[in-house]
């Protein structure tokens, strides 16, 4: 079959490199995998054969049938589909046959079994050690299903599971791209466990790896190329209820012989290596460190390694201890295996991710098993096709541009006959400007935006209508199947960045005129650091014009780093140690540790402008400097100090000496006997808790700030169960797991959100009441789970159309065991369908605020 053209790639998750995974998607349903490369173990009749085994296809008798009844832990039956060279894959499909209401039979659960030569077998687990994926409950929904860890493989089969004796069809799809690494194994000291000084153990072992197991792993594939990278601190991890270490594997160095831990890696081809990039742990407080050195040696068939190797000495970081990816260049050495030796800087090291860069010149996707060579030229016809793809990007970009210098002329307009309006109108018209205008800042963020939205209604709910939306609305309403469905697309001029992720198919355009949520401006959205933002409308042009502004340059020498709490597209946001802080705050700042007088050391987050940052990011950057400076309460982090004296460009604000609710909620049991172990909580501490966050989202509301991504997370914990809001959570690795990627690079945190807020876009006051009765849920859970814990993603957001629809079939969280009936009571208050329905967070605070009278 001939090589498909690269055109627009469709994919969701950033891969750890653009190197290591592409070629356009491919599937079963789109007929771009061949007939005689899909088979399987037997077939009911020649109609229901392995071929007509497509996704959301009805030709044959519907799907493939095996010839008799499957049987339960009777795994003999298999649909198997041969992709002709190794492929990178992250999500797949399942349906039963249908048959145009002819057909009941489908597959209520299955396994997948994989191999990358065809002989050695595989059968794929999750991250959890799970084997059986729950698949149809009907002939004719399509299920589609996650692959954690992605698994790599040239041949992939399906093979169905049932409970009881039943007849099973199977229709599939596969989702992925090519794997450019070529890496077929990679052999390695077994990873080792870590015990810290306060007896919590560490487990670094590659809990995913594929191959043998003993006291090294051979001839397989695990952590070290499953596209997650690690966290900053080790003992973090990226899943849910995986023990400490879960994204490492590492070593110690007295375990080793010559002070280095050797690691080979088997390819599929002989390549030309251009370098080798490893994702390293740096916390070297903790004795951890990158490697100080590696030496690298080739091997070009299955003889001896070639004698001179390739040396590389790092200049080691002892100020950063974030994790980072080390880049070894390779100087284009030819060879089908490389065998390198890593050389310890301290007692530990530890490995997330590696990855290879191999070949030179475009490549194009095979279908066929072929021998690549990276010195041969690509075939032209291939090459016109790419140029013409080329030149369509390069139009569309153009047409964009223009779209946008567009806007930017009659956003200037409408500020202009604003401005005309302001000097003519007198405090009328004043005020009216002022109920017009609407600013979106992000706590930690890049930007702040400006809208012009009209107000409809003057009573206090109804006033909602004059809050940010972060793009025009039509009148439809999206189906949250089809709003799940829908194909996210390529946004041309956007980086090619390959595909590590899941692709999600598109069986119906989403209604015209309705953009989703995601096809907002991401970058206005995200902010600086990635957090969420605030909406502010009714906001002064005094707030940003200077007046009244007071805040202290600090010198920034003083700073001492201690570790980076998240990152986004254009800053940072790191935790800092400083003395002296108190000389540069106002006197009515109640600040933790800054009691008069005292020389204490305190703890400040620190988010910093990166030095690539665009224009238009820093005078944002600036202008949130000046709105965050107003505001003033004791519930919300405060801005301390400023470094803009030179770059890069820092703000300082508070943070609490506990971190954020969640851990701090996760860390501590129900009340219990005073001999308990655990740091215990009582539901009197929850409730002042939770009053607290209902006090300050009250002041924000007050100044009609719509925060958007209210949860624990973003709450932090001071002495005396003291809480104050901020928004670090969507900047924070450690929560990536708590918001859903959907188009391009937006990210939502769709737990916590209304069902308008998902469906139509639209975020208010009440919104922010929603994801404070989950907020609230989480608070009485002691942070134990996720929201709706039991449903996927996809289930989240069809909720959310039961909500709509309110039919009485949506699914409420359940009542915590701690939280008694008038709590409980609270949140459903906040979770009713209709937003004027809902109490507003001065009615929350007071009856949370009252004296318990169900302790």
């Amino acid at each position: 079959m001939p090589a498909l053209p690269m055109c627009l790639l469709v994919l969701l998750v950033t891969p750890l490199s653009s190197q290591r995974c592409a070629g356009t998607p491919w599937e079963c349903r789109g007929g771009h995998i061949p007939d005689e490369d899909i088979s399987a173990s037997s077939q009911w009749s020649e109609s229901t054969a392995a071929k007509y085994g497509r996704l959301d296809s009805e030709d044959g008798d519907g799907a493939w049938c095996p010839e008799i009844p499957v049987e339960p832990d009777d795994l003999k039956e298999f649909l198997q589909i041969d992709l002709r060279a190794l492929h990178f894959i992250t999500l797949v499909g399942t349906q039963g046959r249908h048959a145009g209401g002819h057909g009941n039979e489908f597959a209520p659960m299955y396994k997948i079994n994989y191999s990358r030569d065809g002989t050695r077998w595989i059968s794929w687990r999750n991250r959890h050690g799970k084997q059986v994926l729950d698949g149809n409950t009907n002939p004719y929904d399509i299920v589609l299903k996650d692959l954690e860890p992605p698994l790599i493989a040239r041949f992939v089969r399906f093979i169905p599971v049932t409970d009881h004796s039943m007849n099973v069809c199977l229709r599939v799809e596969l989702y992925g791209c090519v794997w450019l690494d070529g890496l077929v194994s990679y052999n390695a000291p077994a990873g080792q466990q870590l015990v810290l000084p306060g007896g919590t153990v560490i487990y670094l072992n590659d809990s995913v790896y594929d191959g043998a197991f003993g006291y090294s792993m051979t001839e397989g594939l695990g952590q070290l190329t499953d596209g997650v990278s690690g966290l900053d601190d080790f003992t973090q991890t990226h899943e849910y209820h995986v023990w400490p270490g879960y994204d490492y594997v590492g070593w110690r160095n007295e375990s080793t012989a010559g002070g280095y831990v050797e690691i080979t890696f088997e390819f599929d081809r002989i390549r030309n290596f251009t370098t080798m990039k490893v994702h390293c742990n740096n916390m070297f407080a903790k004795g951890v460190k990158i490697f100080k050195e590696v030496q690298c040696y080739f091997r070009s068939d299955a003889g001896e390694w070639e004698p001179n190797a390739i040396s590389s000495v790092l200049v080691l970081d002892d100020v950063n201890p974030s994790a980072r990816f080390v880049t070894v260049p390779l100087l284009h050495r030819m060879a089908s295996a490389i065998k390198c030796q890593y050389y310890f800087a301290d007692t530990w090291m530890m490995f997330s991710e590696i990855t290879f860069q191999s070949g030179t010149g475009t490549l194009t996707m095979p279908m066929a098993p072929t021998t690549y060579d990276p010195t041969l030229k690509v075939d032209d016809s291939n090459t016109r096709i790419l140029i013409g793809c080329l030149v369509a990007i390069i139009f569309i970009l153009l047409a964009i541009i223009v779209i946008i210098l567009w806007r930017q002329f009659w956003q200037k307009m409408l500020e202009k006959v604003g401005a005309a309006m302001l000097s003519l109108g007198g405090p009328a018209s004043r005020r009216m400007l002022d109920d017009e205008m609407t600013v979106s800042l992000s706590l930690p963020s890049e930007s702040s935006m400006f809208n012009h939205n009209r107000s409809s209604s003057s009573s206090e709910h109804e006033s909602n209508s004059t809050y940010d939306r972060i793009f025009p609305l039509g009148p439809d309403y999206q189906e949250p199947s089809r709003l799940i469905r829908k194909l996210p697309e390529f946004t041309p001029g956007e980086e090619d960045t390959g595909c590590s992720g899941l692709v999600k198919p598109s069986p119906a355009a989403v209604p015209e005129g309705v953009p989703h949520y995601a096809e907002a401006d991401i970058v206005n959205l995200q902010g600086v650091t990635g957090g969420n933002t605030y909406s502010v409308p009714a906001l002064t042009m005094d707030l940003l014009s200077g007046k009244d502004v007071a805040v202290e340059e600090f010198p920034r020498k003083l700073l001492t780093f201690k570790e980076k709490l998240g990152e986004g597209q254009f800053g940072e946001v790191h935790l800092c140690e400083v003395e002296g802080m108190e000389k540069f705050t106002d006197k009515d700042l109640a600040l933790q540790g800054l009691e008069a007088g005292s020389n204490r050391p305190v703890l400040v987050a620190v988010k910093m402008l990166r030095a690539d940052a665009n224009k238009n990011a820093r005078n944002d950057f600036l202008k949130e400097i000046k709105i965050m400076a107003r505001l003033k309460d004791p519930n919300i982090i405060r801005l301390l100090a400023v470094c803009i004296a030179d770059d890069p460009l820092c703000m300082i604000t508070e943070y609490m000496e506990n971190g954020d609710l969640n851990q701090f909620l996760a860390r501590h049991e129900a009340h219990s006997p005073p001999d308990a172990q655990t740091p215990t909580v009582s539901y009197r501490d929850l409730r002042f808790m939770a009053s607290q966050i209902a006090s300050g989202m009250k002041y924000l509301s007050s100044l009609n700030f719509v925060h958007r991504d209210l949860a624990t997370r973003n709450c932090l914990v001071g002495k005396r169960y003291t809480i104050k809001i901020a928004d670090f959570g969507m900047s924070r690795n450690l929560y990536s797991g708590d918001y859903y990627r959907i188009q391009g690079r937006a990210v939502l945190p769709i737990r916590w959100m209304s069902w308008e807020s998902i469906l139509l876009g639209k975020f208010t006051t009440a919104s922010d009441v929603w994801a404070f009765g989950v907020t609230l849920w989480e608070t009485f859970t002691l942070c134990r789970e996720q929201p709706y814990s039991q449903l996927s993603d996809e289930q989240v957001i069809e909720n959310t159309g039961e909500f709509f629809r309110d039919q009485g079939r949506q699914t409420y969280l359940p009542q915590p065991a701690l939280c008694p009936d008038s709590v409980y009571k609270l949140m459903l208050s906040c979770w009713r369908r209709d937003t004027k329905d809902r109490p507003s967070f001065q009615d929350i605070h007071r009856l949370l605020h009252e004296p318990a009278g169900d302790e």
